[in-house]
């Protein structure tokens, strides 16, 4: 009986089955713990116990796994607001959430905006940015304009919020920057995630309320040029 459960036990795999799931969220912790710069296949390959080439079984090359590993932030983020907000609203909604996903994940990205974006996850989900932004009124050809606009806000909002702090530091020179000095003194520096969600929300309003605006001329623009001459 007792060589019968040993050899039921010497059956179970020591670790789980290497999928495409598993090296992708692999991949996503030793970014997330090791930085972006310590990221490699065979580094990969040996926090899963694995030899690099079973990765290519499951994923095509460093590429494939990056682009899965987009796939897993980008789940995080909420698109859903774009079917039930006015644009202004959603617009506002998906860029805190697309910033809080970024900043639970800071190392990732440097790796993901300097690669060439062609996920289905990723796809969508500037589809129904653009879809509503198209709903609302913005022309064709500020789409892009406006997308990334926010997407680039939003990143360095990300990488904001998990900065070191201070990031500026006049110590031994105030003097020679009074101004700032005293901006940095009034400043809530002593709480760096009070700072930086002041600065989102600021800059957020201030971006959102702006295209709004800018809309607004757009329109006015478009309806002199139909007007006969």
């Amino acid at each position: 009986m007792g060589r019968g459960r040993e050899g039921a036990g010497r059956g179970r795999p020591s670790r789980p089955v290497l999928s495409a799931g598993l090296i992708a969220r692999e991949a996503l912790a030793m970014i997330d713990t090791e930085g972006a710069d310590a990221f490699s296949l065979p580094r990969l390959a040996g926090r899963l116990g694995v030899k690099a080439a079973s990765l290519y079984n499951h994923l095509d090359g460093r590429a494939a796994v990056i682009e899965s590993v987009r796939r897993l932030v980008v789940e995080e983020i909420d698109v859903s607001v774009f079917a039930v907000l006015p644009w202004p609203d959603a617009l506002a909604a998906w860029a805190r959430s697309y910033r809080d996903a970024f900043a639970r994940h800071p190392h990732a990205i440097d790796l993901l905006v300097t690669t060439t974006i062609g996920s289905p996850a990723m796809l969508a989900m500037y589809e129904s940015v653009v879809e509503a932004l198209a709903r609302g009124g913005w022309p064709p050809g500020r789409l892009v304009t406006v997308l990334t606009s926010v997407e680039s806000f939003v990143l360095g909002s990300a990488l904001d919020l998990v900065a070191p702090p201070p990031m500026i530091d006049p110590s031994g020179r105030a003097p020679r920057v009074p101004a700032l000095a005293a901006a940095l003194h009034a400043a809530p520096e002593h709480d760096k995630a009070a700072r930086a969600e002041q600065a989102f929300a600021s800059g957020l309003q201030a971006l959102v309320r702006g295209l709004v605006a800018q809309l607004a001329e757009v329109r006015t623009s478009d309806a002199a040029g139909r007007q006969p001459g």
